[in-house]
């Protein structure tokens, strides 16, 4: 009866310490296609139509034992704008600008400090789901999706809201093909360096 007692309370224990490592929930924001957080004040004022985009989805923080670090993967839907310049032989230079739509799959380790503030960093996995271009006689033709990415940010958390901005750095090479009736397939990189800023809601 002692053993089935305890083991009844060590399991309980064992629920509790679990549910009080691990949390999740959803988060929202803004992401500008820039190198650079001076880049973005610049963009922002001008309009910035060409060069944002949004993104939402799901993290989890996984809170590691008898440190500050914590483990936080994310499930994350993006869409982004961007352009394309290219030169075809004999006629004027050209300039498309593209939505794309692309699934995230940050998996970042972070330290918590002061309570309410952390810093974080750690790669991105991406796949592109689809682009669009606004140029009537361009059609993509071809898109190797899969590319992998950098990410390195810091945050705060005031109780269940959080506020983040992050850098994003592409590191793979990841390739478009699309078809201009005068110079036939052009390629091009679609890796693009991002600030994103973002909200978050814990459950």
């Amino acid at each position: 009866m002692k053993k089935a007692v305890l083991m009844i309370f060590l399991f309980i224990g064992v629920v509790q310490l679990a549910q009080s490592q691990i949390q999740g929930g959803i988060k929202a924001g803004i992401n500008y296609n820039s190198d650079s957080f001076s880049d973005v004040k610049n963009d922002a004022l001008s309009g910035a139509k060409s060069k944002t985009g949004f993104h939402a989805g799901a993290w989890l923080r996984i809170n590691l034992p008898v440190t500050d670090l914590y483990l936080r993967p994310e499930l994350v839907y993006t869409q982004l704008s961007n352009e394309v310049s290219y030169e075809p032989a004999g006629f004027t230079a050209k300039t498309t600008t593209y939505d794309f739509q692309k699934i995230d799959i940050p998996v970042l380790v972070g330290f918590k400090f002061l309570k309410v503030a952390h810093v974080f960093g750690g790669p991105s996995f991406q796949y592109i789901l689809d682009s669009d271009f606004n140029i009537e006689d361009l059609k993509q033709v071809d898109s190797d999706g899969f590319s992998v990415g950098v990410q390195f940010g810091a945050g705060i958390e005031l109780g269940k809201l959080g506020f983040d901005v992050r850098w994003e750095r592409a590191l793979s090479d990841t390739e478009a093909t699309f078809v201009d009736s005068n110079v036939g397939n052009v390629n091009f990189d679609t890796r693009v360096n991002q600030i994103i800023l973002g909200l978050s809601y814990r459950f």
